[in-house]
């Protein structure tokens, strides 16, 4: 088994998973990236020159057999597993008594069940090598805002976290929950222009997840809430 790490990124063609990815790449880490658009995958590679050590495989984040597949492909590239990145995640940016219930299933099962069809499905990977399971969540899971069903699938990812950590510390395994604030990233498209004040940058974030990543054997570090100064929520 090659000992260079390999980390497999859900969502990781644009945004925070881009980012996280590049950083990655740039220490020496072989990357997988999944996304549902094949398009977004391919410029995104091809925009970093189609390095060697940069798979991309398209899928679905809330599809079990899309998410084992995802694994299995890095495991047959690279031999092994030491990282994954539950980062894929959507926002309808609507509320509860006013929104469009339309969007809310794609919302809660990317949002939720994705990153626990993760875990399951590299679990087994991570005790070979006594990896690191890293939960993208946000500021929005620790705080209530009015009818927000975005904010009340991160405070489950908040959940996940913590009851993942139980289970799997045992193993040698670690968890890390990065809770972003504000980001400049693609997130806010919908809502038809960046919200007011300070935001943090996606590379921001990625230099968060990959100190976690990078930490000593035997370090956990398992909540890191991040945000721009001038939030005060």
């Amino acid at each position: 088994m090659n000992d260079t790490p390999v980390a497999l990124i859900t969502g990781g063609g644009s945004g925070i998973g881009a980012a996280v990815a590049r950083r990655l790449l740039a220490a020496g880490h072989r990357v997988t990236v999944t996304g549902r658009t094949e398009r977004r995958l391919r410029d995104f590679a091809e925009g970093l020159g189609d390095p060697e050590a940069l798979t991309t495989v398209v899928g679905d984040a809330a599809s079990y057999d899309d998410i084992r597949h995802a694994v299995d492909r890095t495991r047959t590239a690279y031999g092994r597993l030491d990282t994954v990145v539950a980062n894929a995640g959507i926002a309808t940016h609507d509320s509860v008594a006013e929104g469009d219930p339309a969007g809310w299933s794609e919302m809660v099962l990317t949002n939720v069940l994705g990153p626990a069809l993760l875990i399951r499905a590299s679990v087994d990977a991570l005790k070979e090598t006594r990896g690191r399971i890293v939960l993208v969540g946000s500021v929005a899971g620790f705080v209530n805002t009015p009818g927000n069903l975005y904010g009340a699938t991160k405070w489950a990812v908040t959940g996940l976290a913590e009851n993942t950590r139980r289970q799997v510390t045992e193993f040698g395994v670690g968890v890390t929950l990065i809770a972003p604030g504000r980001v400049e990233t693609p997130f806010w498209d919908g809502c038809g222009s960046l919200p007011p004040g300070h935001l943090l940058t996606a590379d921001q974030i990625a230099d968060s997840v990959v100190w976690a990543i990078r930490q000593p054997a035997g370090v956990d570090v398992n909540t890191v809430v991040v945000r721009p100064l001038g939030q005060p929520n």
